[in-house]
């Protein structure tokens, strides 16, 4: 099997356009979490139950979302939100990594793997009300391509001219990890040389809000305090905060990397899945799902539980799978080739500063774990006070932490039961 690195990194997220503004921000201890309750139209959102969100913020400033920066009137005109965001990070993440496919061999050898969980959800719900108003006149020749998940992938490869695999996971928040780990396949198997993987998500919507509510799986008690919001392991967590977002890195065979010169960020070194087989939206309170997708990518990467440095979680504050997700870290890594403390695993969750990008989760979670090991820091769990979910981790509380990181494992789980973890660590 061919060896698959890590060469580029883009992203759009509610901390900011870019990796450096996101990723300086996330380690300063920043949180992009607001209110929503203002939006319009506000008989639709001051009814819900959690009024909080991460929000790409949108303006003139620097890290600022401008859809002209990126696109030009007609693109924007025939792609919804997330499929914007999409083909901007998939901008930005070629020219980071310093390929450019001008040839038609490389155009041939690079592929797109980019799905989202929802994608366009205000596309659908508008055009339901305009047809079932006014009929088929007022549905738009565009309907159709603007809610189709794989056409994020689509726009890409068809701005950059890539010719290679095209594919797009759609598996909840599962998503962007799936991405990754489908991609780096892709690779190994020698489908392509060179891969633009992640996630994108934009469904800030009531209708999104609602239904999340009525599932009872979002944030309800911090709304006058959306900077306390998200609260992964702690003692007042009670659900998660939806955000938005687009997380792209670029995937590239190591000899073909070492040939251009191309600067390393990390090697993927491991993938593994598993379902849950046990419910539609809640985790086994056991996590054995999680154990198995942990467990199988440390196998696939040929590592030990004991060789793991940091493990970026799923984490969400809910209070099940956040308990869930812990009794699984643990029984993984205190196993018999594990550790010999609960103190020695370091664990952190980043969705308390930018809350959950849903589609775009694995996605943007990856781009931490690999910006870790390359710089040698580990990002915080925000709002971690008092944690309760009963085992003594080092949760990296408040601040982010140095640390060496040699191997970093993230994890994603999502709606369904699907279940992935990555392995990535320092080229060896």
């Amino acid at each position: 099997m061919r060896r698959v690195v890590v060469t580029g990194l883009g992203a759009i997220t509610p901390l900011g356009v870019g990796v450096r503004r996101t990723w300086s921000r996330l380690l300063a201890g920043d949180s992009a979490i607001t209110s929503v309750a203002s939006r319009e139209p506000r008989a639709r959102w001051r009814e819900l139950t959690s009024t909080v969100a991460g929000v790409v913020p949108c303006g003139d400033g620097d890290g600022q979302w401008r859809a002209s920066d990126w696109l030009t009137a007609a693109e924007q005109r025939r792609m919804s939100t997330f499929a914007q965001y999409a083909l901007a990070a998939s901008g930005m993440a070629p020219e980071d990594a310093g390929w450019e496919a001008t040839r038609q061999e490389d155009q041939e050898a690079t592929g797109v793997c980019l799905g989202s969980g929802i994608g366009n959800l205000d596309e659908i719900y508008e055009t339901s009300l305009a047809h079932h108003g006014d009929g088929y006149r007022k549905v738009s020749p565009l309907f159709v391509p603007k809610i189709l998940i794989n056409m994020a992938a689509g726009h890409v490869a068809m701005k950059y001219g890539f010719q290679g695999p095209n594919h797009a996971a759609t598996t909840a928040c599962t998503t962007g990890a799936h991405s990754i780990g489908d991609a780096s396949r892709f690779i190994a198997l020698g489908d392509a040389d060179v891969m633009v993987a992640g996630g994108s998500e934009s469904c800030i919507h009531p209708l999104t809000f609602a239904g999340f509510g009525r599932a009872r799986s979002l944030s309800t008690a911090y709304n006058d305090d959306p900077r306390g919001s998200c609260r992964p392991f702690d003692a007042g967590r009670n659900g998660f905060v939806v955000s938005e977002g687009a997380a792209v890195c670029v995937l590239e065979e190591l000899e073909h990397a070492r040939a251009r010169g191309a600067r390393i960020y990390a090697e993927v070194r491991g993938y593994g899945c598993s379902g849950d087989a046990h419910h539609m939206t809640a985790p086994r309170e056991d996590g054995n799902g999680a154990y198995l997708a942990m467990r199988r990518a440390l196998r696939n990467a040929r590592a030990r539980p004991e060789q793991v440095d940091y493990i970026n979680a799923h984490a969400t504050g809910t209070q099940v799978g956040d308990v869930a997700e812990a009794t699984a870290i643990r029984r993984l890594m205190l196993g018999d080739e594990g550790v010999s403390s609960e103190a020695q695993v370091t664990v952190s969750s980043t969705k308390g500063a930018i809350g959950h990008l849903l589609g775009a989760a694995g996605a943007i979670e990856a781009l931490f774990a690999i910006l870790a090991i390359h710089e040698g820091v580990v990002p915080a769990t925000l709002n971690l006070v008092q944690q309760d979910v009963g085992i003594d981790f080092n949760f990296v509380p408040l601040e982010a932490q140095q640390r060496q990181v040699k191997v970093a494992v993230t994890n994603s789980f999502g709606f369904g039961g699907t279940n992935s973890s990555l392995v990535f660590s320092q080229l060896q």
